[in-house]
């Protein structure tokens, strides 16, 4: 049964996070865990489970394991911002684990392996972009942690400013912390301007295009 959730949602896909309780059959304990789904809708119109993660409760750190406060989850993202900063698509995809999801803002091909990582940022880095968290909403556990928000990023190339949600997923890994899944995606609001700019050139076209052919035609007298 799902004790608490925060739902987030977006075009083709929708995240739900929160906390879970199971009971055994067997012997009736009951387990509680903290919980992520992440859905997409496919090409068959079906709604399918891109990314779940679930952990049991953290009553004690086990030994061995790593986790980190709020405040070092959201340092994270800038460690991921100054590898922007760098231009090298290398040093960002390094931060990627081996079996990471990125799901693009700029792209609607998702990535899962190191070289299409690398290849989408030698793409978006062409465009000087720096990030900015403007809300986040951390959940930490034992060797994972999640940032989830929304940020910013000015293109120095073209001197946009880019608003998007996201969701970071972090994991320990090989003795350092590594995005196991991240999404981003231009706010509605964005997307629906974008889609009024374009309406009212389609509109302007259609209007010069009648202009240009009334000043063609002749009428005999």
């Amino acid at each position: 049964a799902i004790l608490e959730s925060y739902v987030t949602c977006g075009e083709n896909w929708c995240e739900d996070v929160g906390i879970y309780e199971f009971t055994l059959g067997t012997t009736g304990d009951k387990v509680r865990a903290r919980y992520s789904f992440v859905y997409t809708l496919d090409e068959d119109g079906e709604w399918k489970i891109l990314h779940h993660h679930s952990s049991k409760m953290p009553e004690a750190p086990a030994p061995g394991t790593h986790r980190l406060t709020e405040d070092q989850v959201r340092s994270l993202f800038e460690t991921w911002n100054n590898a922007l900063i760098s231009l090298d698509p290398d040093q960002v995809a390094k931060l990627y684990s081996k079996n990471a999801v990125l799901l693009p803002t700029v792209s609607d091909r998702p990535r899962y392996t190191y070289e299409g990582i690398r290849d989408y940022f030698v793409n978006f880095l062409y465009k000087y972009p720096v990030g900015e968290i403007m809300e986040s909403h951390v959940t930490c556990g034992e060797d994972w942690c999640k940032d989830v928000g929304i940020y910013q990023f000015q293109m120095a190339l073209t001197n946009e400013t880019i608003m998007a949600r996201y969701s970071f997923v972090y994991v320990w890994e090989d003795g350092a912390w590594k995005i196991s899944h991240h999404h981003s995606s231009v706010m509605p609001e964005e997307v629906l301007e974008a889609a009024n700019r374009l309406k009212e050139m389609e509109q302007q076209q259609q209007l010069s295009s009648g202009v240009a052919s009334t000043n063609h035609t002749q009428v005999a007298p």
